[in-house]
């Protein structure tokens, strides 16, 4: 285990899904997350739909990229096909304007890089509606 996991919230393990093109954003979540949930790296959107057909994700981390590529209404589709699904759009910087626009679409919220594990692991037990 690393340092500073609790030890309750894995036992309570929710299911993520890090779904981004960038394998070193997808290493990252998975290195900061897999301690307390149990975190699927998936490198495309084909791939974690196909996925969320038998195992239903809690949570999914969407890079901003695939937003970029397929447009806002990609949100529209992942809402409509893993019903009650949270999204966390994670970004740079320069794409903060962008995924404030994918909030007002359906995203929960954002995480913009450099990543801390401070920050991911609030906004994931926060979205997983875990120490409120």
């Amino acid at each position: 285990m690393q340092i500073g996991v609790d030890s309750a919230m894995a036992v309570d393990n929710k299911r993520i899904f890090v779904v981004d093109p960038d394998e070193i954003t997808r290493a990252a979540l998975q290195f900061i997350l897999h301690d307390e949930n149990e975190t699927h790296d998936i490198p495309t959107l084909a791939a974690a739909l196909t996925k969320s057909v038998e195992w239903k994700p809690d949570l999914l981390i969407l890079g901003i990229s695939i937003v970029l590529n397929q447009g806002i209404t990609v949100l529209d589709m992942l809402k409509d096909k893993i019903p009650e699904v949270k999204i966390l759009v994670v970004c740079e910087p320069k794409d903060i304007p962008l995924a404030l626009t994918c909030i007002k679409s359906g995203a929960e919220d954002l995480v913009s890089k450099p990543l801390t594990i401070e920050i991911v692991r609030s906004k994931v037990d926060k979205l997983l509606r875990r120490g409120i």
